[in-house]
């Protein structure tokens, strides 16, 4: 089977590469290297160095079983100060991979959508159904998802969508003006630094390790019954950013104190998914936080401090 992943120089993007090619499928990769490092892509990735929103990229849908769109522009300040860039690239680049798609007859199309979605919710844990996107980042992968019913309407194309809560995991991407959350504290109180919280600290996240999430993009391959759906992907708890800096100083025997900062703009109190559709497909997180953590400090250790 061959599958083809956007954003496969990212986070999420190499991680879910190396994940199939363990499991014997043929990957064919497609990032820009805008945020992607070209040295986390696997060996045996047929890769492609191309903009998402280049019509070029249809020849490379030929002959391709599942499409996985996880290329985007997402960090939200980033998303604020570029709102044209930021459409441009996370609607406009989306519709083009769903056109593409269908002009080469993909049998699946799973494309990232985020938590996001649910930032003006009061509602939690959060089902599917409680969209209220209010960020540019938001709004923009709210789009996407605008797009993805209109092709299901008029169109043969089976499109899933998944709203991944706080991913974290080996490969984040350290080199951020603000670097995502837990490689941020890893690395500063390694480096026997004072990490940078932003605002209080009691905002809360739900976190869910990237082995989880892969667990569940191949689930979406081997079932051939997923169709036309949504799914929040998180671990269905949640947890403070002060909580969090808790576990890791511990986990490190740290006695550093962080650095409080303002509160950066756009960014929700509060996520917490609702998992239970995911759940009833057969699919539940096995790694907790803790454990994320100390396979995320070992990495870290190893591959980017070493």
């Amino acid at each position: 089977m061959r599958i083809l992943i956007t954003g496969v120089a990212g986070f999420i993007g190499s991680n879910l590469a190396d994940y199939l090619l363990k499991k014997g499928y043929e990957i064919v990769g497609i990032d820009d290297l805008s945020y992607g490092l070209i040295e986390q892509v696997p060996p045996k990735v047929e890769f492609h160095e191309t903009d998402i929103t280049d019509r070029e990229i249809f020849s490379l849908f030929d002959n391709i079983d599942i499409v996985f769109h996880l290329a985007a522009k997402n960090c939200i300040s980033d998303c604020q100060l570029d709102p044209v860039e930021t459409t441009r690239i996370n609607v406009g680049g989306t519709v083009n991979v769903f056109e593409a798609a269908k002009q080469a007859a993909v049998k699946k199309i799973v494309y990232a959508e985020s938590s996001a979605v649910y930032e003006g919710s009061s509602f939690f844990p959060t089902p599917e159904e409680d969209e209220n996107p209010e960020s540019f980042y938001a709004v923009s992968k709210m789009a996407g998802k605008l797009f993805a019913d209109a092709y299901i309407r008029f169109s043969e194309l089976n499109l899933i969508a998944l709203r991944y809560f706080n991913v974290y995991g080996p490969r984040q991407d350290y080199r951020r003006s603000i670097p995502p959350l837990m490689c941020a504290l890893i690395m500063k109180l390694l480096k026997s630094e004072q990490p940078i919280i932003y605002g209080n600290g009691e905002k809360r996240r739900d976190f869910i390790y990237v082995d989880d999430v892969n667990r569940f993009h191949e689930l979406l391959i081997t079932n051939p019954n997923i169709n036309n759906n949504t799914f929040n992907i998180g671990f269905g708890k949640n947890y403070s950013v002060l909580e969090v800096f808790k576990i890791i100083s511990k986990l490190l025997n740290s006695q550093i104190e962080p650095v409080h900062k303002p509160d950066l703009p756009g960014e929700a109190f509060q996520n917490l998914a609702d998992i239970s559709r995911a759940k009833d497909i057969g699919w539940e997180p096995q790694v907790n936080l803790e454990k994320g953590l100390e396979l995320s400090i070992a990495y870290i250790r190893k591959y980017i401090l070493n």
